[in-house]
């Protein structure tokens, strides 16, 4: 604490950061007391990651009465396609919904990565950020993913969803399974949501969609109905537990997956 109790050079006050605090506890205890009698002229910043801050010792009952105790949270990944929004407006880059959509599948709830991406594509100066630009930058595949998945299945085009699956399944670094069954039940809940939903109006804030996606549900609703959705849901909970080992014998990702394909478009 020999720096928090330095007078600035230049300016009013310092700002000192404390990276890891997580790794000091030890000197709690003696950092607890700086904090009850802290020098106005430094601002002190501990940051603690991929850790909780433990409300039971000194130094953050220290902090809560001397300071402020700001906790981050992760976001859900219903919340993440709105934070690439809002983070892509802050940053006056134009970009196509489908294009967020993609984004937030394949980089999912991980903030800092989500950030550096961003900062590559804004290198590129584009006009407004597509999926093609997404591949060539960022090298995921824009025909080839959940996202399409899902849209194949919605219209029920057999071939391409079958043809989507194949290329996952022969890529599954790339598209783990847990994740590929995750998307495709939340379309089926959504589905379900959209065809109780009386105010259709309201169907991009039930759903937390972009309202450029109502049609696609429209669509999926002509092919799927309510007991369809409920039986997807089922064969879904299924196909979870064969990816998990608990039921099943052959349980591999090829398997399962068009296993599922064949049991949504059979039922």
């Amino acid at each position: 604490m020999e720096y928090a109790k330095r007078y600035p050079m230049i300016a009013k006050r310092q700002l000192i950061l404390i990276k890891e605090a997580q790794g000091l506890e030890k000197k709690f205890d003696e950092l607890s007391e700086y904090v009850l009698k802290p020098q106005k002229q430094s601002v002190v910043v501990f940051c603690y990651k991929n850790k909780s801050f433990d409300k039971r010792n000194k130094l953050y009952k220290a902090t809560l009465k001397s300071g402020i105790v700001f906790e981050s949270k992760s976001l859900y990944d219903n919340q993440v396609i709105n934070w690439i929004s809002n983070k892509l407006n802050l940053e006056k880059m134009q970009f196509e919904p489908k294009a967020v959509q993609i984004l937030a599948e394949y980089l999912g709830s991980d903030l800092g990565r989500i950030s550096q991406e961003i900062k590559k594509l804004k290198i590129i100066n584009s006009d407004i950020i597509t999926p093609l630009i997404i591949e060539q930058y960022i090298g995921y595949s824009k025909d080839f993913n959940n996202f399409e998945l899902i849209n194949a299945i919605g219209e029920k085009n057999i071939d391409s969803s079958y043809r989507i699956a194949l290329y996952m399944s022969r890529n599954s670094n790339q598209h783990p399974l847990v994740v590929t069954i995750s998307s495709i039940f939340n379309f089926f809940n959504r589905l379900l949501k959209y065809h109780v939903l009386k105010d259709k109006s309201k169907t991009a804030t039930i759903l937390g969609i972009n309202p450029y996606f109502i049609k696609d549900f429209e669509i999926a609703s002509k092919n799927y109905s309510i007991k369809n959705c409920s039986d997807c849901i089922d064969l879904l909970a299924k196909a979870d537990l064969k990816s998990k080992g608990i039921i099943g014998v052959n349980n591999n990702h090829k398997a399962i997956l068009i296993d599922l394909l064949n049991g949504i478009y059979n039922n």
